[in-house]
């Protein structure tokens, strides 16, 4: 299934390459090497080398969420873990949507969030409108507690992975899709529990296909239609999210499924 998303000057293409045309990328990883490009055309060694004495933009390390209605444990089984204990599957960051179970509540009013999130929510965008992609740094972290990336385990320095994203060499696309995400509504996930989360945009936790009329032109602000009805067909929103923990955890900013 190739999902190819034409449009705007912005516009980007995704597709989950499925085992009828399984080449280069396992079934059910996908990796964003550039928003213009096919995911179906990507190759790991196209993905930005790692840069000397570069650190290292870590996997997931938050814990792993019931997502959205489905259960599913607290820790991953043995044996299907990465080699940071993480899921092998793409843990908090992959959209999983139980379209019989009540949708989680949209919200919009930043106020409401607890302050560590709206301060990491806020400084985030701060970076995003400065146009300068460095000042995202000290806000993605390093090592284990770093902010994840990618649906991959990704080496190398994150800034430089996250202008490899970019479809200029200065990073500035990403930082305008990044500040975009997070000018949507957004939900608040497995309240009290371990696996807690805010999430932007909030369509990562709905079902496409009962959007309204409103959340549609919401989503097209993020997306194209061509977009929206390739998703759907997927089952889930895949284009770029953020999620951050109530303690103000970066905790990812991925796309893809």
């Amino acid at each position: 299934m190739h999902f190819s998303i034409p449009g705007r000057p912005r516009s980007l293409v995704l597709s989950i390459w499925l085992a009828a045309s399984c080449v280069a990328i396992p079934l059910g990883i996908c990796v964003l090497s550039s928003p213009a490009c096919a995911l179906s055309e990507i190759k790991r060694e196209e993905l930005p080398a790692p840069s000397s004495g570069g650190e290292s933009a870590p996997t997931n390390s938050v814990p792993i969420p019931n997502p959205v209605g489905t259960p599913q444990p607290a820790n991953p089984p043995a044996g299907e873990t990465e080699p940071n204990g993480q899921s092998n599957d793409g843990g908090v960051a992959r959209p999983r949507i139980d379209p019989e179970a009540p949708p989680p509540e949209v919200l919009y009013d930043l106020s409401k969030l607890p302050e560590p999130v709206r301060r990491m929510h806020d400084l985030i965008v701060e970076a995003c409108k400065s146009g300068d992609i460095e000042k995202l740094r000290p806000l993605i972290g390093n090592g284990n507690s770093g902010t994840q990336l990618s649906l991959t385990e990704v080496e190398g320095d994150a800034v430089t992975f996250l202008k490899g994203l970019s479809g200029d060499a200065d990073g500035q696309e990403i930082l305008a899709i990044l500040e975009e995400v997070l000018d949507a509504g957004y939900v608040h996930l497995d309240a009290g529990k371990p696996q807690e989360l805010y999430v932007w945009p909030y369509f990562f936790a709905l079902p496409l296909d009962k959007l309204d009329a409103k959340q549609r032109v919401e989503l097209f602000k993020i997306v194209t239609a061509g977009d929206y009805d390739d998703m759907k067909q997927f089952g889930a929103y895949i284009f770029y999210r953020v999620g951050i923990t109530p303690a103000g955890h970066w905790a990812f900013f991925v796309a893809g499924d």
